[in-house]
């Protein structure tokens, strides 16, 4: 059965009336799909998974606790979904297309916004070990080889950042470079990492400063 097939056997499925379409563009077997089409029981699913991945991880949470915890037949994930890296890439997409539309809130229509304190935003939004960011900084360790389909967005998601970093620096330093740049994601993830390694204590605040009057 192919994916075109497969789809519109599940849209049937689940309530057909009711269609979230995800706005995106990715490659799957060598085409470009420029839309991300999700029945509105099965973007449900995608919600509560991409919780379950957020707080147990993505080797411990498997097809049998989502289809238990979401309430929908084994059968009806596999016709949608075909296989966990599959539904584990596409909770992936869902997640790094909310968080861009974030990003872009930010360095985009926030006019009156100086852009140190873009840069700023930026941190405290991809440091938040509840937020949307922790997830695809998650996927970074544990998909590489399980699930490589999967890795592969959050790294895209992670390079399209660093140009998105850039655009402020360049406004604060003429000479900034793109390394400066990686650098200022390097801190974000070192930010990440002392979070979960000091038993919950958050002192975000704390290290942006020493970032800000370090490196900007």
């Amino acid at each position: 059965m192919c994916y075109a097939q497969s789809l519109r056997l599940c849209c049937a499925f689940f309530s057909p009336k009711k269609v979230s379409l995800l706005e995106t563009t990715r490659i799957y077997n060598g085409e470009t799909m420029p839309k991300l089409v999700l029945p509105a029981r099965a973007m449900q699913v995608v919600n509560k998974s991409i919780h379950l991945f957020h707080h147990f991880g993505f080797h411990t949470v498997g097809v049998d606790k989502i289809v238990k915890e979401c309430e929908v037949p084994k059968a009806t994930f596999y016709n949608f979904f075909h296989s966990k890296e599959r539904f584990i890439e596409i909770c992936l997409i869902v997640q790094k297309e909310r968080l861009k539309e974030k990003v872009v809130s930010i360095v985009e229509y926030a006019q009156d916004t100086s852009a140190a304190d873009k840069l700023k935003q930026l941190y405290f939004l991809h440091t938040d070990v509840e937020g949307m960011y922790y997830l695809l900084f998650k996927a970074m360790f544990e998909t590489k080889l399980s699930y490589p389909k999967a890795y592969q967005v959050a790294i895209k998601y992670r390079t399209w950042l660093i140009n998105e970093i850039y655009s402020q620096l360049i406004k604060l330093k003429t000479d900034a470079t793109f390394q400066d740049a990686k650098l200022f994601l390097y801190m974000i993830e070192g930010t990440i990492i002392q979070h979960l390694s000091s038993d919950g204590a958050d002192d975000r605040e704390g290290y942006w400063n020493m970032i800000s009057n370090g490196f900007l």
